[in-house]
């Protein structure tokens, strides 16, 4: 069973420096239909202006990464770490026990184009921790790479939670596959351009839940990228 999450029906949160659409109930939008999907609790889709920021604030016991689409993302939080993130680049942080940080578009001239993604941890009250990497677009282009996982095989962030995170930049034409275990679901969010999952169409910034599907083929119907969250 596919059950689509239009872009367009999304929340959204719109400032003077701030366009952030909400796949999930966050901040001041609340929709009860739509308040996760298994570990997954918010993917938003942020599009910051020269000079935006977020200032400093808490998080805890949350899993957070943000993949840059576009522009130059620059972090620092109470772990120490601060650096700039470009597109390919996924950051992840535990909140566990407690962290302040800040992101601010790194350019005073282009927009910052990012998803943010909250997934529970599987224990709470973690230590807090940073990591990041760069994802070369070879290791991405026409092909599934796996970006955060438990066991971080294949060069992967660690993640605490019994979920995969994968990416992809399909060219059009090409296509695909994963499949999923007995008991398992996931969530595709297209990033960009036009993709069919499994035959239904899905266009930029949609989400789609699935479960009972042992099969999903992703195909392109232009250049897209799209990222699938494999779920407990």
């Amino acid at each position: 069973m596919i059950r689509l999450r239009p872009a367009n029906e999304r929340g959204a949160t719109v400032t003077a420096w701030l366009d952030s659409r909400h796949s999930f109930s966050f901040n001041r939008y609340y929709d009860p239909e739509w308040m996760g999907f298994r570990s997954l609790r918010v993917i938003n889709e942020d599009r910051i202006a020269p000079g935006g920021k977020f200032e400093w604030h808490p998080h805890r016991d949350m899993e957070i990464l943000t993949w840059v689409l576009s522009g130059a993302l620059e972090h620092e939080d109470s772990t120490g770490a601060r650096g700039v993130l470009r597109p390919g680049d996924l950051q992840k942080m535990s909140a566990g026990t407690g962290v302040y940080h800040s992101e601010a578009n790194a350019s005073a001239s282009e927009p910052l184009h990012l998803l943010q993604i909250w997934i529970h941890p599987s224990e709470r009250g973690l230590p807090p921790s940073y990591f990041e990497k760069h994802f070369p677009l070879e290791q991405r282009l026409n092909r599934l790479c796996l970006l955060a996982s438990p066991t971080e095989r294949d060069g992967a962030l660690p993640l605490h939670q019994a979920a995969e995170l994968w990416t992809a930049v399909l060219d059009p034409g090409h296509a695909v596959e994963h499949a999923l275990e007995e008991g398992r679901s996931a969530w595709l969010q297209v990033a960009s351009g036009a993709v069919e999952l499994n035959g239904l169409e899905l266009l930029a910034g949609d989400g789609a839940a699935v479960t009972a599907e042992p099969r999903l083929v992703i195909a392109a119907r232009g250049r897209a990228e799209i990222l699938l969250f494999d779920l407990a």
